[in-house]
């Protein structure tokens, strides 16, 4: 749910960005933040605890424009990726605008992607979300390594709604803003709808 800031004249926007462990959430949010100006970017927040990590920050993108005089603000977050970490996810998850599904592209990975879909979708169930209704989009990461599934693959088994998906190799940056750019497009359609 966006929150409006009226003193601020700015809508804030959350988007989250969900997948098992190691897929490349993490790296996914600090490309952008690198290569996101100074002056439109608050402070990287990273929630540790011993055994989990959760980042987020917020960033206000110049080039997308306004809605009824609004400037729209987006909090991006990662979640924990270890399954065990649900109590988090379901935390996090809370007043969502927008899902980014990281899939690892490692062969020896694919079990891990479809459980982790399987529980954004049961979590969002549990906040009164459908994830067929809501801004979403699919990232392959990790092309770039060796033993990956193809992409047709991996459309099969992780995007069969056929959501708009992007191959990506975080640590180089490729896909990130594609990917991205496609959430924050959907998010703001709905807006601009009224929902």
């Amino acid at each position: 749910m966006s929150f409006i800031n009226y003193a601020s004249r700015e809508i804030n926007c959350k988007i989250v960005y969900y997948g098992p462990g190691l897929c490349g959430k993490t790296t996914n949010l600090q490309f952008v933040y690198q290569k996101t100006a100074p002056e439109a970017k608050g402070k990287m927040i990273s929630l540790a605890t011993e055994t989990e990590r959760t980042l987020f920050f917020d960033f206000l993108p110049l080039a997308l424009g306004e809605i009824r005089g609004f400037k729209t603000r987006f909090h991006l977050y990662t979640v924990p990726g270890q399954v065990f970490y649900d109590a988090s996810r379901k935390l996090i998850l809370k007043g969502v605008d927008g899902v980014v599904f990281v899939a690892d592209s490692q062969e020896e990975r694919m079990d891990a992607n479809i459980e982790s879909v399987e529980n954004l979708r049961i979590n969002l169930a549990e906040q009164g979300y459908d994830l067929d209704k809501i801004p979403y989009v699919v990232q392959y990461n990790k092309r770039d390594l060796p033993n990956v599934l193809s992409v047709e693959e991996l459309r099969r088994e992780l995007n069969p709604t056929n959501v708009p998906d992007f191959e990506a190799c975080a640590t180089t940056g490729e896909g990130v803003f594609e990917t991205l750019k496609a959430i924050a497009k959907q998010i703001l359609f709905d807006l601009k709808k009224g929902k």
